[in-house]
C-alpha cells in the first residue's frame, strides 16, 4: 500500500503499515572565504536543511534545500590541459561545480581541495587581501593531462568575512 502525498507533505505515521520520510540526507560544499585578516581558507560545509517535497507537481516529492534566492548567472566553462589560473579572488560569489576532469583549489592559508566531478564549491574570497608574498584569493588549476570542464553559477550574493559555512 503506498501513499499519496501532497505538494511539500511528509508522510504521515498513522497506522502500523503507513510509511515513514527517510532521514533528511546531508550533502557537503567546499567554502573558499575570507577571515577579518584578509586571508582565504577552504572549509568542508554541510547542506542539511532538506524539505521533502515536489518541484513541480505531479513529479514525486525529493528533498530540497533552497539555500536562497535572487540573481544567477550560469555558465559553463572548459579549461584546457594544464591550466593554471594563478592566485587571483572570485569575481563573485559563485557555485563552481566540476562536470569532467579534476581541479584543484588552494586557498592562502596553504589548504589545497582537490575537486572531482560531482563536488562542489563556494568562491567567495572578494574581501581577500595581498599577503606578504603577494597572493591574494586563491590559486587553482587542473589536475592531470585533459581539459575540465565545469559549471560555475554566479549570484548576486555579497561577499562576507569570517562566515564559514554560511550556506547550509
Amino acid at each position: 500500500m503506498g501513499i499519496a502525498l501532497l505538494a511539500g507533505q511528509v508522510p504521515a505515521v498513522g497506522s502500523a503499515r503507513a510509511e515513514r520520510a527517510p532521514p533528511r540526507p546531508t550533502m557537503w560544499y567546499w567554502h573558499n572565504w575570507t577571515d577579518h585578516d584578509g586571508i582565504s581558507h577552504m572549509t568542508k560545509c554541510p547542506v542539511r536543511d532538506f524539505d521533502l517535497k515536489t518541484m513541480s507537481a505531479p513529479a514525486g516529492p525529493q528533498w530540497q534545500d533552497r539555500l536562497k534566492s535572487g540573481h544567477a548567472q550560469v555558465i559553463f566553462t572548459v579549461q584546457p590541459a594544464h591550466w593554471n589560473g594563478v592566485w587571483h579572488p572570485d569575481p563573485t560569489v559563485q557555485w563552481i561545480i566540476p562536470l569532467r576532469g579534476t581541479w584543484y583549489v588552494t586557498a592562502m592559508d596553504g589548504h589545497k581541495v582537490v575537486m572531482g566531478p560531482g563536488e562542489v564549491s563556494l568562491g567567495e574570497d572578494q574581501l581577500s587581501r595581498k599577503d606578504a608574498q603577494g597572493r591574494v584569493g586563491h590559486d587553482a588549476g587542473n589536475v592531470g593531462d585533459g581539459p575540465v570542464e565545469l559549471m560555475v553559477i554566479q549570484t548576486d550574493e555579497v561577499p562576507t568575512v569570517d562566515r564559514p559555512c554560511r550556506f547550509g
